[in-house]
C-alpha cells in the first residue's frame, strides 16, 4: 500500500524537470503577490535566469542544502512547502548571487521535520530592477528520518570522463534517467564529478567505428586551467536533462577525487612535459580547481573559516551514518610508497582527518556506518615511475607484504576499529571504472589486526570504461565479484557503465548491496546482516 508520500513523489518524478512556467511575481515584504499590470509582461531577456537547475545536498533530519546559479547578479528566493501544492508555501531570502561566485548560490534550510517530504520553488530576484524575478525551477526531498524507516540510496562516480561527454544522439546522459527511476532517498558521488584534464571534442570515434557525437562548449574543448575553465566544466555537465532532472529530486553526498583538478594530482605532481598545460603550477590548478568546486559542490560548508572541507558525517537516522573522507587533500605526494616508518611522507588521510574518523565512527550510534571513499582500499593503481624508475602509486595499496607508507593510516583505523567493537562498517567506492565486490578478511592478510568488511565499487556514470586492477594482500581482499572491461576505454555505447544501490530494511536492519548497469539490470547482489547492534 502506497501511502500519501509516495503517490506525491512518484507524480512529481514524472513530471519535474519540464521548463519551469513563466509567472513574473513582485516580492512585498514577507509575501508575494502578482506584478500589477503595468509591469505584468516583461520581456524574458529582461528576467533574470537559472542557468543550471538545482541541485539538493547534505540532507539530514533537520537540514538541507538547496544550490542554484543565475545568468546575472540576483539574490536567490526560495519558497519552501511540506506539500506539493504550496499551500502552506512561505518565502525565504537567500543570498547574493555574484561575479565572485560565478553567480552561484545556496541555501541551507534548517529546522525541518524529520523523515518528511519537502517542496522547493527557486526564483531569482534582480538587483537593479528587484520588481523581476525569474520563472522558477522546482525540486522535492524527504528529510532523513528520527526513527527506523527503510532506506535506498545509490552510489557511483566518474562523469563526463576520457572525453566521452554528452552525447545528444542517444539522449545524453541516461544512466541519471535510470538511477532516478529507483526513486532513491539520496546518491553518494564518490567523486571524479568533472574531468577537468579530458577535453571533449565534437566527435569522438567508438571501438566499433560509430562517431560518438559531443555537445561541446568552449571551457571542455582544452584541459581546465583558469578557474573560468574549472567552473566551465561543472556546467557543462549540468546542460544534461537527465542530470538535471535527477539532481531536482535526488539529494546528493558530494566528495571528489582526482580528475576535478588534473589526473592522479598530489602536491608532487609534475606538469613540466605535459603539453596540455601552459600553467604549470600544480598549486594553481589545485586553487582555481577548488573554488570551482566548492561554488558548484551542493555541500554544506563545515564552517565558515573551514569552507573547504570535505570530510565530514552525514547522519540518516538510527539506521545509517555516512562518512565522507577526502584521500585527495591531505596526501603527501605520489611516491614508491613503501617507507618502514610513519612520517610526512606518508600521509593519505592526513593525522586530523583520521582522528576525527576514529572518534565519528566510535560515538556513532547507528547500525550501519558507511565509508564514502574516493579510492579503493585494496586495488593498485599505479601513477607511473619515480625517478629511480620504480612503481609510483596513486592510492595506498603499495603491493603485497606488511603495511608500509600510506598503508600505516588504514591499519591503523583498521585495528582501532576492530579493538574498539566498531561493528557493520561498509565502504564504497568509484574511480577504478568497472565494478566489483571485495571482502577483506584477516586470514587472507598479511596484516591481521582487523575485522572483516566488505568494499564495493561503481562507475563509470558517463566515462570510458577499464579493466581491472591487481590485488594488494596487505588487508585480504578477495574478489567476490567483478566485470571489468575487456579493453581500456571503452565507450559509454558498450553498456559498462555502472551504479550501486543499497536498501536498508527498517524490520530486520539487514543491508542489501546490488550493482546495476546503466539499463537498471542487476549484476550482482549481496545481503548483509548486522552484527550487534539490534535497536
Amino acid at each position: 500500500m502506497q501511502n500519501g508520500y509516495q503517490r506525491s513523489r512518484r507524480k512529481f518524478l514524472k513530471t519535474v524537470g519540464i521548463a519551469a512556467t513563466y509567472s513574473p511575481l513582485l516580492l512585498t515584504g514577507c509575501g508575494i503577490r502578482k506584478l500589477p499590470s503595468s509591469i505584468s509582461s516583461p520581456s524574458l531577456q529582461n528576467l533574470p535566469q537559472i542557468t543550471h537547475g538545482i541541485q539538493i545536498g547534505d540532507v539530514i533530519t533537520d537540514k538541507a542544502m538547496i544550490w542554484s546559479r543565475a545568468d546575472r547578479p540576483s539574490k536567490m528566493l526560495l519558497k519552501l512547502s511540506f506539500t506539493n501544492d504550496f499551500r502552506d508555501a512561505h518565502l525565504i531570502e537567500g543570498p547574493l548571487a555574484l561575479l565572485e561566485t560565478d553567480y552561484t548560490a545556496k541555501i541551507d534550510l534548517t529546522q525541518l521535520p524529520a523523515g518528511q517530504p519537502v517542496f522547493v520553488e527557486v526564483m531569482f530576484q534582480d538587483l537593479i530592477n528587484p520588481e523581476l524575478i525569474s520563472a522558477s525551477t522546482h525540486g522535492q526531498f524527504k528529510t532523513a528520518p528520527d526513527s527506523a524507516q527503510n532506506i535506498r540510496f545509490l552510489w557511483s562516480g566518474d562523469t563526463c570522463g576520457q572525453g566521452w561527454g554528452i552525447n545528444p544522439d542517444i539522449g545524453g546522459m541516461k544512466i541519471y534517467e535510470t538511477m532516478r527511476s529507483t526513486q532513491p532517498d539520496f546518491f553518494i558521488h564518490c567523486g571524479d564529478n568533472i574531468y577537468a584534464d579530458s577535453p571533449i571534442m565534437p566527435q569522438v570515434v567508438t571501438e566499433t567505428g560509430e562517431v560518438w557525437h559531443n555537445l561541446v562548449t568552449p571551457e571542455v574543448s582544452k584541459a581546465a586551467e583558469t578557474l573560468s575553465e574549472f567552473r566551465g566544466r561543472y556546467k557543462y555537465n549540468l546542460l544534461d536533462d537527465n542530470l538535471r532532472r535527477f539532481n531536482a529530486v535526488v539529494p546528493a553526498i558530494w566528495l571528489w577525487d582526482d580528475h576535478e583538478v588534473t589526473n592522479n594530482w598530489s602536491p608532487t605532481k609534475d606538469l613540466m612535459s605535459d603539453k596540455r598545460y601552459t600553467e604549470k603550477n600544480i598549486n594553481t590548478l589545485i586553487s582555481n580547481g577548488t573554488k570551482a568546486a566548492m561554488e558548484y559542490a551542493p555541500m554544506r560548508y563545515f564552517t565558515h573559516k573551514d569552507n573547504q572541507r570535505i570530510y565530514r558525517q552525514c547522519a540518516y537516522g538510527p539506521l545509517l551514518d555516512v562518512f565522507v573522507l577526502d584521500m585527495r587533500s591531505y596526501r603527501a605526494g605520489n611516491s614508491f610508497n613503501r617507507q618502514s616508518q610513519t612520517g610526512p611522507d606518508t600521509d593519505y588521510l592526513g593525522q586530523e582527518q583520521l582522528q576525527w574518523l576514529k572518534t565519528a565512527l566510535k560515538n556513532s550510534k547507528a547500525v550501519w556506518k558507511v565509508i564514502a571513499a574516493d579510492l579503493s582500499l585494496g586495488l593498485q593503481i599505479g601513477d607511473g615511475v619515480d625517478e629511480q624508475n620504480r612503481p609510483r602509486f596513486e592510492n595506498l595499496a603499495n603491493g603485497d607484504g606488511p603495511p608500509l607508507g600510506r598503508e600505516f593510516e588504514i591499519a591503523e583505523l583498521l585495528s582501532f576499529i576492530k579493538q574498539e567493537n566498531i561493528n557493520n562498517l561498509v565502504w564504497f567506492t568509484a574511480e577504478v571504472h568497472y565494478c566489483a565486490a571485495l571482502h577483506y578478511e584477516p586470514k587472507h592478510a598479511t596484516f591481521k589486526e582487523f575485522s572483516p568488511f566488505w568494499e564495493f565499487i561503481s562507475g563509470p556514470l558517463n566515462a570510458g570504461s577499464f579493466g581491472t586492477h591487481a590485488l594488494d594482500n596487505t588487508f585480504g581482499p578477495q574478489i567476490i565479484f567483478e566485470k571489468p572491461s575487456p579493453t581500456p576505454n571503452l565507450s559509454p555505447l558498450s553498456g559498462l557503465q555502472y551504479f550501486g544501490q543499497v536498501d536498508i530494511n527498517s524490520q530486520d536492519q539487514s543491508m542489501t548491496v546490488a550493482l546495476k548497469d546503466m539499463k537498471g539490470d542487476t549484476l550482482f547482489t549481496q545481503l548483509l546482516k548486522p552484527h550487534n547492534d539490534v535497536i
